[in-house]
């Protein structure tokens, strides 16, 4: 029978791994290797068994299974030798302490940086050398570690690591921060950061939401994200990712056909979010997947710093729990990539912007895109059932008109924003073309109605401008007051739009509708000065 599957941390078939099977009853012991599928051949009397799992490239490690004869084949899941880390909580207010947990297998240095538009060292946290053979290597539960979480330095461990070595305390300034580790033989890897004010500080004019929900959507180490296998765990490890496996596909999209969908949790390393350590803010963005997530946000909180808007940074969990008090803000912004939110974050937004004349910036594309809940770690993706989409989707015309997946479930989102996600245009970079060019957001650039801007954009994955990646246009739900002031050229229907809106209230709303426009700030003057008036206006100094 087929006792289950080893695989490693991205859920990739291992063969030939050693399995050493003892029932814990009698101490008997039977030896298995594991297929070229990943697959446990063994006939097994039934009971409880240690398993010891050993493969000459892969950390070995103890687990433990119930034999029965009508078992689901167990996930066995075996840690790689590679770098990696995070912090957790990955979102701490000033004055927290938050704990490091990483993996490695040889010495390791590690220390803290301040990304704006300058790295700024902040300290060192230590250099790491395991007194055991790998001692700071990690194990992973077996099963889904994309839905359970590593819990690394607290479970699997009759010797816990120092933990006060690993503990630090988040710095006084709110910000975007960065760990930087590299190991005695060069291998690096970085994680960040999401420091929010500390409790008794003054609060800024500015706040500004990172898109963290959406960093988790998209990470699929552990096997799964929202894009990956999406709704579970697969039977069976993949053999070859690319012949058959959840990593090609069409498109993510192909996932969403039901309205059941395993959690996600944020306690597990977030690879898409790495950075080479010597980058810097005006580099193009060039790993592909990294454009639109921590990458992307970096360059507008780079920018900000540079143009000297003093800022607060939160995460979308502290929102959503009520660390972040809008009515303490005159400005909030969210950046490039805010597709997925909870319905209480949605409300209060809107009631902040519609009923108590809040100002809102959307400097990004494809936002409350995507319903979530969050419960304590983990995060449950609500896409519902896209199947009678499905079939004709496609990049222009109709096809392009993917429902909403937050309408679907609670408002569409242009309800609030004034433009909602197409797949009209996606992939591609282009500079705006001005329609409108009355209002303030325009003053001292010097363009007028025909004119384009917005040439330059750091993005590597789709360059070409400002408009790109994935854009936002009005639909049938966008406000009547709505303004539409310029669009993208990137083909017909396929631009993003830039729009305002004002509420009774006195709220304001001015949407990019461009995942590309936060990496176009630090290289574009005109994308950069038209965001500074932006400011400037909802600020009341326009």
């Amino acid at each position: 029978m087929v006792i289950g599957f080893v695989s490693d941390e991205m859920f990739i078939a291992i063969a030939d791994a050693q399995l050493e099977f003892k029932k814990i009853t009698d101490g008997t012991r039977i030896e298995a290797r594991s297929s070229a599928s990943g697959a446990v051949n063994l006939d097994l009397a039934p009971g409880e068994y240690e398993v010891a799992l050993a493969h000459p490239n892969f950390g070995s490690k103890i687990s433990k299974v119930n034999i029965s004869r009508n078992m689901e084949p167990h996930q066995f899941r075996l840690m790689s030798k590679s770098l990696v880390g995070y912090i957790w909580p990955k979102w701490s207010r000033s004055g927290d302490v938050g704990e490091i947990r990483f993996s490695a297998h040889e010495p390791v240095e590690i220390s803290l940086w301040r990304y704006g538009w300058e790295k700024e060292f902040i300290r060192d946290i230590g250099r790491f050398a395991a007194s055991a053979p790998s001692g700071d290597s990690q194990t992973l539960p077996d099963g889904d570690i994309s839905k359970i979480g590593v819990k690394w330095n607290h479970e699997r461990f009759d010797y816990a690591p120092d933990l006060e070595a690993l503990s630090v305390t988040a710095p006084e300034k709110s910000g975007l921060y960065y760990f930087h580790m590299k190991s005695s033989s060069g291998e690096t890897f970085s994680f960040p950061w999401i420091v929010a004010p500390g409790k008794k500080v003054k609060e800024k004019e500015i706040a500004i939401l990172t898109s963290n929900i959406c960093w988790n959507a998209y990470n699929d180490w552990g096997g799964r994200s929202n894009y990956v296998a999406a709704n579970k765990l697969p039977d069976a490890p993949t053999v070859s990712p690319t012949q058959s496996s959840p990593w090609f596909r069409p498109t993510g999209a192909i996932w969403w056909v039901g309205n059941s969908f395993e959690p996600l949790s944020f306690d597990r390393p977030e690879p898409v979010n790495s950075e080479e350590l010597e980058s810097k803010i005006t580099d193009p963005i060039k790993r592909i997947g990294s454009e639109h997530v921590a990458a992307g946000e970096w360059r507008l909180l780079g920018w900000m710093e540079k143009e000297k808007y003093e800022y607060d940074l939160y995460s979308e969990n502290q929102f959503d729990i009520g660390e972040l008090d809008l009515e303490k803000y005159k400005v909030l912004i969210l950046s490039t990539h805010p597709e997925y939110w909870t319905i209480n974050m949605y409300e209060k937004l809107k009631d902040w912007v519609q009923n108590k004349g809040g100002k809102l910036l959307y400097l990004g594309g494809n936002g409350i895109n995507c319903s979530v809940d969050l419960n304590d770690d983990e995060m449950t993706v609500h896409n519902m059932d896209l199947s009678d989409w499905l079939p004709h989707r496609a990049y222009s015309g109709e096809g392009a008109l993917i429902p909403s997946r937050f309408g679907i479930r609670h408002e569409v989102e242009s309800s609030l924003l004034g433009v909602v996600m197409s797949f009209a245009g996606m992939g591609t970079g282009a500079p705006y073309e001005v329609i409108d060019v009355d209002h303030p957001i325009f003053t001292n650039t010097k363009l007028k109605n025909g004119d384009k801007f917005g040439f330059k954009s750091l993005v590597s994955r789709c360059p070409g401008g400002a408009s790109g990646h994935e854009t936002d246009k009005r639909d049938s739900n966008t406000p009547a007051s709505t303004r539409l002031h310029a669009r993208g050229l990137n083909g017909e229907g396929a631009g993003a739009e830039l729009v305002t809106l004002e509420t009774n209230s006195g709220g304001v709303v001015i949407s990019v509708g461009s995942i590309n426009w936060t990496a176009s700030l630090p290289v574009d003057d005109q994308v950069a000065l038209i965001t500074r008036n932006a400011l400037e206006f909802v600020l009341g100094r326009l």
